[in-house]
């Protein structure tokens, strides 16, 4: 990619010019759409591999290019308190700008955009698809959505005016202005993947952690519907420790009602390279963070990637009552009444939307 002029890129209708960037001396750019903030010199490319300096202006390689396209149940993101029993067609692209050696989508993840072989989709065409497979909402998941942010800014726009819901499904590591462009276009709800405490984090996927929980409260105070996912990798944040950390700063930053994923690892890409783990999560540590989750405060903790676990079910944080049952991303028994009400107590239960009445 290294020397490409803008004339040769010209015809590949996923290469646009980047949205959030800052022009340096010598032709070099900084990169202002996450938090690396890369500086890139003229004809290189970030970390992510998915924005290219081409004589001193900066220009994505990703907008529009499909690698995987799928009509997923919202639970699958997962999100438990948005729009339940509904369906979000679910777009992603290449790369990603975290480096953990887990991902479970290594295979798009890991592969930088080629703009030659593009696979393009228009924003319009995403929303017509988003008709035709009747789903109530948009999602940008997969890989890190956050490296199609100029192409998530008008696939939002296009669904918001039509009546469409969207989400991300993210690392949490976009700039404070992408993050509050995201929501400005329409982003309703953002599940964040906090993958540990700080060494952990630095350590596997080369960041910093503080900069994920700064966005997950941000887009709460923005008005966007958060919910938090972690990982339970034996080894690298499945200690005592680092869960209850985990559970308190939801609860001081997000409150007790932000719903918590405690998922099954399995190894996958390069774990066992990195000497991780090299078995499925046993099933009692992610029922012990889940303990975890609830001791410290939390009213919605949910077991993930163990479909059939009583933990997948929400339960009444004042009465214990089953309102919603789950088998990984069905939901089996909906028992809230009108307004998010428990049917025994009357306890509030702060769902967004309606099952069943989208």
């Amino acid at each position: 990619m290294s020397g490409r002029s803008v004339a040769e890129l010209s015809d590949s209708p996923c290469v646009r010019e980047a949205l959030l960037y800052e022009k340096l001396e010598g032709g070099k750019v900084r990169c202002g759409t996450c938090e690396r903030l890369c500086v890139i010199p003229p004809g290189s490319l970030g970390f992510c591999r998915s924005r290219l300096n081409v004589d001193g202006n900066l220009y994505t390689l990703t907008y529009g290019d499909v690698s995987s396209l799928s009509a997923n149940p919202i639970e699958k993101k997962p999100f438990f308190h948005f729009w339940p029993g509904s369906f979000a067609l679910t777009v992603g692209s290449w790369s990603c700008n975290f480096t953990c050696p887990w991902c479970q989508n290594w295979e798009i993840s890991k592969q930088p955009p080629n703009p030659e072989k593009c696979n393009y989709l228009s924003a319009e065409g995403f929303l017509r698809l988003v008709r035709a497979e009747r789903c109530q909402g948009t999602s940008i998941s997969f890989n890190e959505p956050t490296l199609m942010l100029e192409y998530s800014l008008e696939v939002f726009r296009l669904a918001r005016s039509q009546g469409y819901y969207n989400t991300y499904v993210s690392n949490g590591y976009m700039t404070l202005e992408a993050l509050r462009r995201l929501a400005e276009a329409g982003l309703n709800g953002i599940n964040i993947d906090v993958k540990g405490g700080e060494e952990a984090v630095r350590k596997h996927c080369g960041a910093d952690v503080e900069k994920v929980w700064r966005n997950a409260e941000e887009a709460k105070r923005l008005g966007v519907h958060v919910e938090i996912t972690t990982l339970i990798i034996p080894g690298v944040n499945s200690d005592g420790e680092t869960l209850k950390a985990i559970a308190s700063r939801i609860l001081e930053g997000l409150g007790a009602e932000t719903p918590w994923h405690v998922t099954q690892y399995y190894p996958a890409y390069k774990s066992l390279e990195a000497g991780l783990y090299g078995a499925r999560t046993p099933v009692e540590l992610v029922e012990e963070a889940r303990r975890i989750g609830l001791r410290e405060g939390l009213k919605y903790v949910y077991v993930g990637n163990i479909p059939g676990h009583p933990g997948e079910n929400t339960y009444c944080p004042h009465c214990s009552e089953l309102l919603i049952g789950r088998w990984g991303f069905t939901i089996t028994k909906y028992r809230l009444e009108d307004g998010g009400h428990c049917p025994k107590c009357g306890e509030s239960i702060p769902i967004i939307g309606r099952y069943g009445r989208l």
